[in-house]
């Protein structure tokens, strides 16, 4: 379980990274709502604290318990359906004397279950067998989060079971048969998906993609993306300077419900122009390069897979959360890594580094 590691071997870049990216996320967060700076401090501290003592665990054995952590997982977000808070029309928290969002947790569980699944089955993934099972096992998960519902966490969790799964070792055949097959069906989907009668999605997400694709005709549903591109568009090169008081700010003006979560790159780019939008965005892909980095040394597969799938987690949360801010898709709401406010997602993730650097104490030796 706890192991004596070399001082040396520690990713000390990795978790500058992680502190310089969460304090510029304080600093933001601060200047769109100072009633939660303090809380995000607080949870930076406590987020470090978890980071190092899982740090220090060997992962090794904690994937012993995969089918348990599984289990957690599948009652956890059952939990939510049966017991959740509501909270403007979808049920994604659980109150039990402080609230937190069981999604954000069980991303980091199923990066954990997948790695040893896939590592025990090393030999076997292309086998169509192993291929459904873990399909069916991802699936029982995608639609649990999707009935809370919360559309755009079940498709990063979706993405981050393709990146691992190939990284497990799937034959590049069967990779190249199934987007063969997704491309024609993705289209067709789209076309079901822009029918007024449509099942497929609620209500309230098709009036999200229509006033993405139309804005001037859903001004209702299109006004917070619209006023996002607006605020990143007015920082310019260096931005407005935080804690600004100009009247017609993103934060001054409540042009953006909750700006320090969903839609904290808005703010960012305001305020710190193109140039902090860069910093962001640079030091989301050094903390996800640095994951991959440590996963190309593991030992075993299991880590290779720890790293891979949480880089692909930061990768493709903060790409769907920028790319919503900046108008690139439909309005959906995450966070992104270590900089929205949001207790629950930054000590997830907090204990997503500490399981990376586990595996980075753990490396083959040359």
């Amino acid at each position: 379980m706890l192991r004596q590691y070399k001082l040396s071997d520690y990713r000390f870049r990795l978790i500058l990274w992680v502190i310089v990216l969460a304090v510029l996320g304080i600093l933001i967060i601060g200047s769109a709502n100072d009633d939660f700076q303090m809380k995000q401090t607080q949870g930076l501290i406590a987020g470090i604290v978890i980071m190092v003592i899982v740090s220090l665990f060997d992962y090794t054995w904690i994937l012993n318990f995969y089918w348990l952590i599984y289990i957690a997982a599948t009652a956890l977000l059952a939990a939510v359906l049966l017991v959740g808070t509501n909270v403007n029309g979808a049920t994604r928290w659980i109150n039990i004397g402080f609230q937190f969002q069981p999604s954000d947790i069980v991303k980091i569980m199923l990066i954990l279950f997948f790695a040893k699944f896939f590592e025990v089955r090393e030999d076997r993934v292309s086998q169509l067998r192993v291929i459904i099972f873990s399909v069916i096992l991802i699936g029982i998960q995608l639609l649990l989060i999707e009935e809370e519902p919360d559309l755009s966490t079940t498709i990063v969790v979706a993405l981050v079971f393709c990146v691992m799964i190939f990284m497990a070792g799937l034959s590049y055949k069967i990779v190249g048969g199934i987007l063969i097959v997704c491309i024609p069906l993705a289209v067709i989907m789209m076309s079901i998906l822009m029918q007024p009668d449509q099942k497929l999605v609620n209500e309230y997400q098709m009036k999200r993609i229509y006033a993405w694709l139309r804005p001037e005709e859903y001004p209702q549903d299109a006004y917070q993306q619209q006023n996002s591109i607006k605020a990143i568009g007015s920082g310019q090169l260096y931005g407005k300077g935080l804690n600004n008081d100009d009247v017609g700010s993103v934060k001054n003006g409540n042009f953006i419900a909750e700006p320090q979560t969903d839609f904290i790159f808005a703010v960012a780019g305001e305020e710190l122009g193109f140039i902090g939008c860069c910093i962001i965005v640079l030091l989301e892909f050094l903390i996800a390069l640095e994951c991959l980095m440590i996963g190309r040394r593991a030992k075993v597969l299991s880590g290779t897979l720890i790293c891979t799938g949480m880089a692909s987690l930061i990768f493709f949360q903060s790409f769907v959360n920028i790319s919503v801010a900046t108008g690139i898709l439909p309005n959906t709401g995450i966070t992104l890594p270590f900089v929205s406010y949001g207790l629950t997602s930054l000590i997830s993730f907090c204990i997503g580094i500490g399981l990376v650097l586990n595996v980075g104490l753990q490396t083959r030796k040359y």
